[in-house]
């Protein structure tokens, strides 16, 4: 099995290559090392191989593997966020990518303000129109930067995040990376803020999203390869009768406490 050191100077030397084709800094290109499903030793390994940032999809999986894992990364959560889970998430995450309503926005803004916090988000955009995505049209964005603008103060938005369809060739991933990108220049300059932060590329299509400006790149299966399944763990209501339930990683090592469900 390959050391995931090996791995990650393969993929940053991609990434370089491809910011040479475009121009770019390679230091202006981050990895969130997406851990969805593997335990917390991967996160301490990623940790350890010189990756900053850790991104989860779920809510309830951070729960119990960041106290079990190693302090130092930051954060982010990467998946869709329920309106219920956004005190859980703003205890549990420094960085929100997938903000997509302004329901949302409000609702973040209402408990960050309640508990001292200062989110930092991203909006989550509908490039493609693919009904199965979660993320806002693009005709929102405008409207729903105006709204937390004027109506969230606890709330900073650094950029946009988006995903695109899967595919087998990279290249078809192009035109939604390159929306995204243009789409942030023209909301830059039509509202006068900035929008620094790019989140999007994935493990097969992360170098073309880097010649299309991409800032944050959420890398699993490139580094850590296929996931493994999660096996359910005993479920039961916490005293304000709300569902919890444990998920338990394929190393055997799973959470000690109650996450949400």
């Amino acid at each position: 099995m390959r050391e995931l050191s090996e791995i990650l100077e393969e993929v940053r030397a991609k990434i370089a290559a491809a910011c040479e084709r475009a121009g770019r800094n390679p230091d202006d290109v981050e990895i969130v090392a997406v851990t969805k499903t593997h335990g917390a030793e991967v996160v301490d390994e990623a940790w350890r191989a010189g990756l900053r940032i850790v991104g989860e999809n779920k809510v309830q999986e951070a729960a119990w593997k960041r106290p079990a894992s190693v302090s130092g990364p930051e954060w982010h959560l990467i998946g869709h966020l329920q309106s219920n889970k956004v005190r859980h998430a703003l205890e549990l995450f420094d960085f929100i990518h997938s903000v997509d309503s302004v329901k949302l926005a409000d609702r973040i803004n209402f408990i960050a303000d309640e508990i001292g916090a200062s989110p930092r988000i991203l909006l989550e955009v509908n490039v493609s129109g693919e009904k199965s995505k979660s993320g806002m049209k693009p005709d929102d964005v405008e409207p729903t930067l105006r709204h937390i603008i004027d109506n969230c103060p606890r709330i900073t938005i650094e950029g946009l995040m988006t995903m695109a369809p899967f595919s087998d060739n990279p290249e078809d991933a192009r035109p939604y990376f390159r929306a995204l990108r243009e789409l942030r220049d023209e909301m830059e300059s039509k509202l006068g803020i900035g929008l620094p932060r790019l989140s999007m590329g994935m493990s097969g299509d992360y170098e073309v999203a880097v010649e299309e400006g991409a800032t944050w790149l959420r890398l699993g299966t490139v580094l850590f390869g296929e996931r493994p399944k999660l096996k359910p763990v005993r479920s039961t209501p916490d005293d304000d009768g709300v569902a919890f339930g444990g998920l338990d990683s394929y190393s055997g090592a799973g959470p000690t406490f109650k996450v949400l469900d």
